[in-house]
């Protein structure tokens, strides 16, 4: 009997054609359609693996790069990130960057084929960025592959980092890079302080970096703190960031005078502070003047928004606070802060960072006048001694800029520098 004799006979039963028959072939349809869903939960639970990331993960945005680089002739849905990069000139171009956008794609990637799933949260909260994440989906059970495509991205962003010093602001309650691309490294010789204050702050950083045994050992926490203080524009910000190009460290700030900041989100911020990056609390006498509580000082005392003063020394040094930390204070006006505030333990070292000595007058003048003679770098200091008033190397450096191309003009005219009153 053939399929048409069958089908011929069916429409001639009674029973089948009264519905019985209806009701069987839709209930066999609704049994295939659940085993193929089951047996596609299965397939996918035996046969395949998943990896999500957040954008809550360090290496969401490498592993988005990283896709880019790959399935460009594969992926036809592309968003783009634009971003300024300075050259070593210190010119600045547009680059833009195609990423996958929001949706499914695909990639071929050692020999096997990869789903990638991009999915993102339509509204924010807050200032945080909108919820994203990419799920990657592959055939087998072997995890190398996702563990490779991970070291393949991060390699791809330290490549694409290098000779680059990241710098991250707090944003809802994550760290998050400040601008498109990181910042160009700073020598750190560039930064020319009084003479033996660089190689003594940065000795001391190094030795604390390679000896976190001996702090276990003794118990003692793992963190430590330095004070930079000293007038505006005498280089602590600017010796900071090459501090931290020289340690290849990034600058997590932290701004206590944010309205949001309070002491769980504070405590927050520097758990989850980036790995290997000095924690930066500038100008720190503008949070906090001191604990009297008179009616003048009670809102100083209190904090801004959230934050107290109590709140902030227990980050510094309390039960919660976090280890293996570098935190680096600065302020203009060190007569302002309590006592407590930069006490061993939470300041372990303070340097002062003042007006120009002789020497580095003398420092700064070659190394912008690499042409010149030791000669004029001692009249030119002769002549800086004659000024009424201290001068910054910011002033310096200013005039120096303005006769950027005549070693001597700079010497003849230093009566005609400004006197620059801190603010």
């Amino acid at each position: 009997m053939g399929i048409t004799d069958l089908i011929a006979s069916l429409q001639d039963n009674p029973y089948f054609g009264a519905g019985a028959g209806l009701f069987g072939v839709g209930a066999l349809a609704a049994i295939s359609r659940k085993g193929v869903q089951y047996g596609s939960i299965l397939f996918r639970r035996h046969c395949m693996m998943s990896l999500e990331i957040t954008n809550r993960d360090k290496s969401y945005n490498w592993v988005l790069n990283w896709i880019s680089m790959h399935a460009r002739k594969s992926t036809q849905h592309i968003g783009v990130e634009t971003s300024f990069m300075q050259t070593e000139t210190g010119a600045i171009h547009t680059q833009y960057n195609f990423v996958p956008s929001v949706g499914d794609h695909f990639m071929r990637y050692q020999g096997t084929w990869i789903k990638v799933e991009r999915n993102r949260e339509i509204r924010a909260v807050g200032d945080a960025a909108p919820w994203e994440s990419v799920t990657l989906t592959a055939f087998g059970k072997n995890q190398m592959i996702y563990f490779n495509i991970l070291d393949a991205a991060r390699e791809l962003a330290v490549t694409h980092e290098q000779g680059r010093t990241p710098i991250y602001i707090v944003r809802g309650v994550n760290w998050e890079p400040f601008g498109k691309s990181a910042r160009r490294k700073r020598p750190i010789s560039s930064v020319i302080l009084d003479k033996g204050v660089s190689e003594k702050i940065l000795e001391d950083v190094k030795e604390f970096i390679e000896n976190p045994q001996w702090y276990n050992e003794r118990g003692i926490p793992y963190r430590r703190g330095y004070l930079l203080y000293g007038p505006p524009g005498c280089g602590k910000s600017s010796y900071i960031t090459a501090l931290a190009g020289e340690l290849d460290y990034s600058i997590s700030i932290l701004n206590l005078g944010d309205s949001s900041m309070s002491d769980t989100r504070l405590n927050h911020m520097l758990a989850h502070a980036e790995h290997q990056s000095i924690i930066l609390l500038e100008d720190i006498d503008a949070a906090f003047v001191s604990r009297d509580l008179s009616k003048d000082n009670l809102k100083r005392n209190e904090g801004l928004g959230h934050l107290t003063f109590s709140g902030l020394l227990n980050a510094l040094d309390g039960v919660t606070s976090s280890e293996a930390r570098i935190l680096i204070m600065t302020t203009n006006y060190i007569e302002r802060l309590d006592p407590a505030l930069i006490r061993p333990g939470r300041v372990d070292y303070q340097v002062e960072i003042g007006h120009c000595t002789d020497w580095q007058l003398g420092k700064m003048f070659l190394r912008f006048y690499p042409e010149a003679r030791e000669e004029q770098a001692v009249k030119f200091t002769d002549e800086i001694r004659k000024l009424p008033y201290p001068v910054s190397p910011a002033m310096v450096q200013g005039h120096f800029m303005y006769h950027k191309n005549d070693s001597q003009a700079a010497i003849t005219s230093v009566a005609e520098l400004p006197k620059v009153t801190p603010t």
